[in-house]
């Protein structure tokens, strides 16, 4: 994803135990960037857990949420008398796991 991995950790702090659905609702209202990344791979994740191994939507939690750096683009800004300062785009590498949370009376 093209967004910094700095600015989704703190997404992923927030949301990381919570249940699945409450947690996309709450990224749903956020206004950054990574917030609209992060929630789309959240609500992928939901599917997958639906579809593949047959998981009730409602019960799904997210487990953990490990945010990486990808590959850095690296490009320039021309500047006075024939210098140039770097410009880095940092993009991520977000992994989003789903499981099903432990009913209330069990233990």
């Amino acid at each position: 994803m093209r967004v910094q991995p700095r600015k989704v950790r703190i997404l992923a702090d927030e949301v990381r135990g919570k249940n699945a659905a409450q947690a996309a609702q709450l990224l749903r209202f956020h206004p950054s960037k990574g917030a609209r990344y992060l929630r789309k791979i959240l609500i992928s994740a939901m599917a997958n857990a639906q579809e593949n191994n047959n998981m009730s939507i409602e019960t799904l939690r997210v487990a953990s949420i490990q945010v990486d750096e990808g590959p850095r683009l690296k490009r320039i800004q021309p500047r006075a008398m024939g210098r140039a300062f770097r410009i880095v785009k940092k993009t991520s590498h977000i992994t989003v796991v789903v499981d099903e949370a432990a009913q209330l009376g069990e233990q």
